[in-house]
């Protein structure tokens, strides 16, 4: 049996091999573990409402009008390549160490203590502010619905303060997340059931836009088809690629799949392939229907559908991109929950975190921290604020985990791999590539908030992390190394 690597300090690694067996908690009880529920195709239903959401119901419109023309199909494409690269890396892992946390405890265990924790730092505030973000977006989908039928609701409830006159929170988003935290502490069972059912919804009005649409295409608003010329494709790459991830999220519920080895590389590798056809067959209908130039940036498909006399239409996509984001959130605070949990559980923050429900076996300490913390975010904070928070930890980690699966396939070619990224190390470098390529698009204020807090998770991990860790506790007790 392998046993945990001792006096190697921040760079201790524990082996893979040891990663499933059992741990202990705090005074010697088994470790808290999460029950195996999920099959195939609802891990590939959670990793697919974490794809699927502003992508096609806002984002799409906005890069067509003023970025890239109808070559917003193309901008999904490089971006789709992109994240695939990620994608294979992610599903070789994912078979190979199918335990909560994802590119935590894959960083932590093929690049070190260190390397790990400051992944799942970074994680932490990433998805919990994608979680603010996106709820902030839906609600903005409620206030125009309520609009079109003339309801006149308290202005200090419709935004957060600076966004408007008189407004003092945004309830709706903070409600929202709330709703999500709840969901998920009623059990993972029960929670994945209700994000298939939804996210089912959600498919079915995407191929109702496309169904629908395809018969009012035209073919002349497809010319020119680069009017910003091919860097405008380039550009808008950049930017939907943040559209074409969420498999990220989805593997960190690696614990509660029950075969994670053979089911989680298909889910993430289904996930992203059913999400880019419909991206790219969406991309064809809106560009298809309007002139770039008339694409509202807001609600592209909602006014195309409008500007050829179907109001009923859009009326539907309205709800369903509702819907649609709604499951982005739920992808988002499974994930940053069950990242925290691993962080606990392995003892880099208080074990506390780690406890989980008696009889739903879910932790529901963490789940209702987030859910108050993304709530505070989404309520308080404009927008354009908040979604500066997300993207450059996400995109770290995927260089990381890309990065991670070259170093081990020379190190360790001898473990069993349920899933083998093809032609390593093309592959994962492109993903490494195509991260630090888009990194350097985020703004300098980005970059000053993810400084302020890494040099916050810097003082964690030296104040606490390193001495309380578990492998801390195996060099005390001068356990030998392999």
């Amino acid at each position: 049996m392998a046993r945990l690597r001792a006096g190697q300090g921040v760079l201790r690694r524990k082996p893979i091999e040891t990663i499933e067996e059992a741990e202990t908690v705090e005074g010697g009880g088994p470790a808290q573990r999460l029950t195996r529920t999920l099959g195939l195709w609802q891990l590939t239903a959670i990793g697919v409402g974490g794809i699927i959401g502003a992508g096609i119901f806002s984002l799409a419109g906005t890069i067509a009008n003023g970025v890239a023309g109808p070559a917003v199909l193309v901008s999904f494409l490089i971006a789709g390549v992109a994240s695939a690269a990620a994608a294979f890396s992610y599903a070789e892992f994912a078979g190979l160490i199918p335990r909560a946390g994802s590119a935590y405890t894959y960083g932590y265990a093929v690049l070190g203590e260190i390397g790990g924790w400051f992944i799942g730092w970074d994680l932490l505030l990433e998805y919990t502010a994608i979680v603010a973000v996106v709820a902030i977006g839906i609600s903005g989908y409620i206030n125009f619905l309520l609009g079109e039928t003339n309801a006149e609701l308290p202005k200090w409830m419709l935004g957060a303060p600076g966004t408007g006159a008189g407004h003092r929170i945004d309830l709706f988003a903070a409600v929202l997340c709330l709703l999500i935290a709840w969901l998920l502490t009623m059990g993972m069972k029960n929670a994945a059931r209700f994000e298939t059912i939804v996210v089912g919804l959600k498919v079915l009005v995407v191929l109702l836009v496309i169904g629908v649409g395809f018969f009012h295409v035209k073919s002349s608003h497809y010319t020119p088809f680069f009017p910003f010329g091919v860097s405008g494709a380039f550009t808008g790459a950049a930017t939907v690629f943040f559209a074409v991830f969420g498999y990220d999220a989805m593997s960190t519920a690696a614990e509660e799949s029950k075969d994670a080895q053979r089911h989680m590389p298909k889910a993430i590798l289904y996930s992203l392939g059913i999400s880019m056809v419909l991206y790219v067959l969406a991309c064809l209908v809106l560009t298809g229907m309007q002139s770039y130039k008339d694409i509202d940036k807001k609600s592209g498909f909602s006014t195309a559908f409008k500007s050829v006399g179907l109001s009923g239409i859009a009326d539907v996509i309205a709800v369903g991109a509702i819907i649609g984001i709604l499951t982005v959130m739920f992808t988002f605070m499974l994930g940053v929950t069950r990242v925290w949990f691993a962080m606990s559980r392995d003892g880099l923050l208080p074990k506390w975190f780690a406890k989980t429900h008696p009889t739903r076996h879910v932790p529901t300490r963490v789940t209702w921290i987030v859910g108050v913390a993304s709530a505070a975010i989404a309520g308080l904070v404009p927008i354009g604020e908040a979604a500066e928070l997300t993207n450059i930890g996400i995109l770290l980690a995927f260089a990381v985990v890309c990065t991670a699966v070259i170093v081990l396939r020379y190190k360790r070619p001898d473990l069993p791999r349920s899933f083998r990224c093809p032609w390593v190390p093309v592959v994962p470098t492109i993903g490494v590539a195509a991260s630090i390529w888009l990194i350097t698009y985020l703004a300098w204020q980005t970059w000053v908030r993810f400084a302020v807090w890494f040099a916050v998770g810097m003082v964690v991990y030296f104040a606490y992390s390193y001495k309380h860790s578990e492998l801390a506790h195996a060099d005390a007790r001068g356990i030998p190394q392999e």
